[in-house]
Order: C-alpha cells, then structure tokens, then sequence
C-alpha cells in the first residue's frame, strides 16, 4: 500500500467539481465534494473513506456532502464555522435553519487529532468567508508525512474575506501540495485597483443613463459587490438604488449572521450602519419586490442570480441596460462550445438569448469586468515557492490553463508536478530517486514570410488549431501584436471585447474623459507605461488619473 497518493473522482473541469481522495499512510480522506452525484464512489455499507473535508461552500466543493452524510451518516465530516453556515445554500428545498449539523466545525490554526498519528489543521484561504486551506499530517515513528490542500484561495484581500496568511505558512515543507490553477499563468492587478476600475465602470454607465444588471453566483461576488457599492466614494451618499433578488438576498441573510467571522473592518462598519439592507442610507439596499413595479427607478443597478432567469430584469422599465458579466463567465457565454459541460455558463447563455431583440434595438448591452476570487498566476506561485512542496498537483480550471501553469521553467526546475486526471491514482513518492515526469508539450515552432505587399505571413502548426482555445482567437479572426523587448506579443481580441467596443455609448462625445477619448487607449486594452491598468482590457467608459484626450485625427480614428 502507497504511503502517500491522491485518487481524483473529480479534478474541477468544466462542471465536474472537486473531489479528491488522499491516502495518508493507512487512512482515506475526502478533499471536497463537489460532485454532481457519487455514482463515482466506492462502498456499499461501509464509506469509502475515513473522513471528509469541505473547504468552502460553493458548490463545485460542496454540493454533494447532503448526500454523502445521508448515505453514510457515521462519516466524519470537517469544515470551518461560516463554511457550516452557508453551506445549506446549496440545497434550498431542504430545511437546514441550524446550518449543515452533520459537519463538525473546526476552529482556525489549531491542529486537532482526528486518529492515531493524524492531525488537521484549518487556515483562512480568501476566496469566500470561511474558505479554508488544509494540512493533514500523518506521523510515525520513523518519518512524517504532510498534504497541503488550499482549496479555492485568494492571497489578498477582499471586501468580506481577508486573505490567505502566506506569512504563516512560509517554509511548512509539504511533501505534496494539492493546489488550485483556475487562473492559470494569467497576470492581474492588484484587487483594489479591479474594484477601483469596476467602480469607474458603473459611475459612468450610470451617468450615461442606463441601468446596470450584475449576474452572480449564490454566494461570494454578489456579497462582495454589495459591499464595494455601499462603501466605495462613487456611491457613498448617492442617489441610487440597488436591488438585489431573492436567490442572492438569502445568501446575504446569512452572510449578515456571519458578522463574527468577518474582517474586522467589516464589523466595523456593521456597528455604524447595516450591511445590506438599508433605505435610510444612500445608496438604498433593497430586496427586489415581485411582481416588480412598473418602473425600477433611475439609477438603478440590478444583482441577480446567473443561473435564474434574469432577461425580465433587463426588460425593466423605458431606459437602456448593460449587463455586467465577469471575465471568466463572458468568456465562456460568448464561447459557449468551450465549456458545453458546465451547467451556470449554459444558464446564463439561455437567459441571454432572450435578449436578442433588446440587444438588437440597443436596450441592452453586453459589459465584462474583473474582480477575481481567485489568484492569478502569479499569486500562484508565490505560495508554492513560500511553502516548498516536494510534490505539486494542479487541479480546478480548464485543462489548458494547468497545463500552462505545469510548464513553468521556473517550477518545474524545483518541484515534482503532476496533472491528475479523474479515476487516475497519482503516486506521491517521497525518495530523492523519483523522477520528474516529462513537462507538457506546449512549445510550437512556426515560420514566418514576407509578402510581395509589405505583409507578413505567419504560418502555425495544426496542433495551435487543435487547442480548444483556438475557437476563442478564431471567432473574431483579429488579433493584437505588440513588441515586447526582442519578442514579438500576438494576443486575441476576443468576441465580448469587440463588443464591448461596438457597445460604447453614444453619450460619450469627444468632452468625456474616459479610455474612449485617451490617447492611450488601444481597443481593448491601455498602452500607458504610467497606468495601473496598463497593457489590460479596459472597457471604453473607464478612466484613471493618467487620462489624455485625443486630439485631431487621434479623436476621429478612436
């Protein structure tokens, strides 16, 4: 029998969710479970691990643990306090007032015995109130084994989470370290100034005229976005109401019970005025009334659940909307045969084509931003070098994104990486005689030509075409090429970023200050060295201090 490996009944692609088995010297433990259903998992009577931990509460992590303690009710279950709370959101039609009771709350940083020679030990991980990273410690009398599995983290912090404590953690020296890739090797601001931009973003859509509609998950960035527009300087004291629907509002009920639990500077403001339901202060904080009255009021912003029908909403009264959509999901609504499998894109895809005259009239316009949960590849491999892992497994997010991560000269120099597949056991050998797997193939040779015309001919090999991501560069057929020292940059211009340029309001005239009039502003991204939103996609209503108008022909061309 292996002392140390790791059996995946699901490794987080498309919809498949998180479920991981890890064998520690002779016991089984349960990393998440965020099946659809446990088909996958052996056992009759008897469960077929020892214990089980839920990282947090969405449901590609947790949706299947009502399930798992009814078929096995004698399973010991793990997870923090506000994990336990929230966690019932992912079955409405059950009564759970008390939160999920068959799981036994954990306290933070404080290792507990779970058997002979096994301990735990819980540590705040971002992400969402009550995100939880695990180390799982096996020891004998000749030798110590340990696992570090972060589930969904964030190593900043964020408005209702502070972030994963990497100072805490530095040199812990895992032998294996389960981890999280769902950004891949992508490289993004800090989170302050996302949620600066995004402001910049609403405040001028607003000032436009339009409404605004933000599709969420359940829990975490509707919460988040509450709080970003209750507390940031565009909206303290505005004249403007958010309405927030029944799906998301029940999530913020309990959020509201989760005080305790928050950052301190969240209880803080709770002291002096409501969280989220408030009238009294502006900007309003409303739960959306139904049936909904017969105009929504002007400025309006709108926070709805992704996967319920939200095309009325956007059908709301005589003004324009734009629909904000994050990143991750525009991508895949817009490419929606990239992740046929996962149920919330289809979701927010079907509800979308109910729109399709409202887009065609201009009564609704498509919008992306980013407020990433989740870090990005940089974050990514800050903690793998602060803890300095023997082995390093990457899960959760599009194949192709872990494989960018498992390509990483600088990691694959130092560590031992595997890409665990569902059903495949990954051996963890501790001996210094373990070979490194072969590294992912992901370098491509091409050619390049000069034309009779002055053009430049770039001829790829299938295997570019091959690639899935290849239908996201391929639908719009227009791509970005810059220099970037003696290397030459090519990047695709995405569907939604056409978009999002065709979209661009026709109240923005030639006297706004926005990235449409900025001198700077190469749709769709900002090419100022002195930007912080240098070399990213910005949206053309946006602003930041190192505005300059365009001037003369500059102002036509756009």
């Amino acid at each position: 029998m292996s002392v140390l490996s790791c059996l995946p009944y699901g490794v987080g692609h498309a919809d498949e969710g998180i479920c991981l088995q890890l064998q520690i010297g002779p016991y089984r433990i349960l990393l998440d479970c965020g099946l659809i259903t446990l088909e996958s998992l052996a056992g009759d009577e008897s469960a077929p691990v020892d214990f089980a931990f839920c990282t947090h509460a969405d449901p590609d992590h947790g949706r299947s643990l009502l399930e798992l303690h009814h078929r096995w009710p004698h399973l010991p279950i793990y997870c923090s306090a506000a994990t336990a709370d929230l966690l019932p959101l992912n079955w409405p039609d059950v009564s759970l007032p008390n939160g999920a009771e068959f799981c036994q709350r954990l306290p933070w940083r404080h290792s507990v015995e779970l058997a002979p020679g096994l301990t735990a030990q819980l540590w705040p991980a971002g992400h969402l109130p009550g995100a939880a990273c695990v180390s799982i410690t096996y020891a004998t009398d000749d030798q110590t084994y340990s696992v570090f599995y972060t589930g969904d983290f964030f190593l900043s912090n964020s408005r209702l989470a502070d972030g994963l404590p990497l100072d805490e953690l530095r040199g812990l020296k895992p032998d294996a370290l389960i981890v999280e890739g769902t950004q891949g090797t992508a490289r993004y601001p800090h989170r302050r100034q996302q949620e600066n931009r995004l402001a910049d973003q609403l405040n001028q859509v607003l000032a436009a005229g339009h409404n605004v509609l933000l599709p969420v998950p359940l829990i975490g960035l509707g919460q988040e976005l509450l709080m970003l527009l209750r507390s940031h300087h565009h909206f303290t004291g505005k004249d403007v109401t958010v309405w927030v629907d029944g799906w998301v509002a029940e999530a913020c009920d309990i959020y509201l019970e989760l005080l305790p639990h928050l950052p301190s500077n969240v209880q803080n403001f709770a002291r002096h005025q409501p969280l989220f339901w408030d009238d009294r202060i502006l900007p309003r904080i409303q739960r959306l009334p139904q049936p909904l009255p017969e105009e929504p009021g002007h400025p309006t912003i709108v926070i709805g659940y992704q996967n319920a029908d939200l095309s009325p909403l956007a059908r709301w009264g005589d003004r324009p909307w734009r629909i904000f959509l994050p990143d991750e999901l525009a991508n895949s609504v817009v490419n929606a045969g990239l992740d046929h499998d996962d149920a919330h894109y289809q979701a927010t895809l079907a509800w979308l084509e109910h729109l399709s005259d409202e887009f065609e009239q201009g009564q609704a316009y498509l919008e992306t931003y980013l407020l990433s949960t989740h870090s990005d590849g940089a974050g990514t491999t800050q903690l793998i070098h602060n803890l300095r892992p023997h082995h390093v497994l990457f899960v959760h997010g599009s194949p192709n994104f872990l494989a960018d991560l498992a390509s990483l000269e600088d990691l694959q120099s130092r560590y031992k990486l595997h890409l665990p597949s569902a059903r495949q056991t990954v051996e963890l050998p501790t001996s210094d005689t373990f070979l490194q797997p072969a590294p992912p193939d992901t370098v491509f040779e091409g050619e390049v030509a000069d034309t009779e015309d002055d053009g430049i001919i770039l001829n790829l090999p299938p295997e570019i075409r091959d690639d899935s991501r290849w239908s996201r560069l391929a639908d719009t057929g227009v791509v970005q090429i810059r220099w970037q020292g003696n290397d030459l940059i090519v990047r695709g211009v995405s569907q939604q970023s056409l978009m999002r340029q065709a979209n661009v309001p026709a109240t923005l005239n030639a006297s706004v200050q926005c990235c449409f009039n900025c001198i700077h502003w190469q749709q769709p991204r900002c090419n100022n060295p002195a930007s912080p939103m240098h070399n990213f996609p910005v949206a053309a209503e946006g602003y930041c201090p190192e505005f300059a108008f365009k001037t003369g022909s500059q102002a036509d061309v756009g």
